[in-house]
């Protein structure tokens, strides 16, 4: 795979699409790249929202530089692309896969002003991940290939990882579990009831614990982790599209 000149992978870009005044902004997940959301982003352009992906700091480009990020940039990046969007938009909503669930919720959970949160098998736990928390070495991590049901699909990401790097995606799972009780916007999460990288019962958790009133739970069963890239993707463009009319569709009746 050829690198640019800025040493990011070719495809693993960030996007945006300018339309509406309601804003998209789709994070991709730990490992993973704009790439992979870059589906939903395209149908929600589709449907006339304005849709933002950043790509968070040392993914898609060298694991070096993967291993010289950390979760705060990675808080940071989603914070920035969100007062991007806003420039943009005054209404928006938040779409996380994997961790870049686990960020939405914590941004959901600092903002008051985001309409809308939907997470894709959100990160709370990675079981594969935690034997390492206590390890000191090796530097790198052997990574398997993305866990997606879907055959012919190929998603962009590194095949190690850094120690440090899983050791900062703990921190930022067990971080993020005690800001749940601080998230009172609408929530919809899909999950995949075969998930072989997060548990599907994160998902539970966060329906149980954020303090919204509206709250949806889909489940997507012809899908395994990476879902955005998945079987079920234009089910999550579906239900998110239904998600957002509603919320709005409420928004207007309470204003009234």
């Amino acid at each position: 795979m050829s690198l640019q000149t800025n040493n990011v992978i070719s495809g693993a870009e960030a996007f945006f699409y300018k339309g509406n005044h309601i804003g998209i902004l789709i994070c991709h997940g730990f490992n993973g790249t704009p790439q992979s959301v870059r589906f939903l982003g395209e149908q929600f352009a589709n449907e006339g929202y304005t849709v933002l992906a950043p790509r968070l700091k040392g993914h898609g480009s060298s694991v070096e530089e993967f291993e010289g990020s950390c979760y705060e940039d990675w808080k940071e990046d989603l914070k920035q692309a969100y007062d991007k969007l806003a420039q943009h938009c005054s209404q928006i909503f938040v779409i996380g896969q994997s961790m870049g669930g686990t960020l939405s919720l914590d941004l959901a959970s600092k903002l008051n002003n985001i309409l809308g949160v939907i997470t894709i098998n959100a990160a709370l736990e990675v079981p594969a991940y935690q034997a390492y928390q206590e390890k000191t070495s090796p530097r790198f991590i052997a990574e398997g290939e993305p866990d997606i049901k879907a055959k012919n699909v190929k998603e962009i990401t590194h095949n190690q990882i850094p120690l440090a790097s899983i050791k900062k995606l703990l921190a930022l799972m067990g971080e993020t579990k005690q800001r749940l009780g601080y998230i009172t916007a609408p929530v919809l999460l899909f999950k995949s009831p075969e998930d072989h990288v997060v548990p599907a019962h994160c998902s539970d958790k966060i329906y149980n614990h954020v303090l919204s009133t509206h709250k949806e739970m889909v489940e997507l069963n012809n899908s395994y982790h990476v879902a955005s890239m998945d079987n079920d993707k234009q089910l999550i463009v579906q239900y998110t599209v239904q998600f957002i009319h509603k919320v709005l569709q409420s928004n207007q009746l309470a204003v009234k």
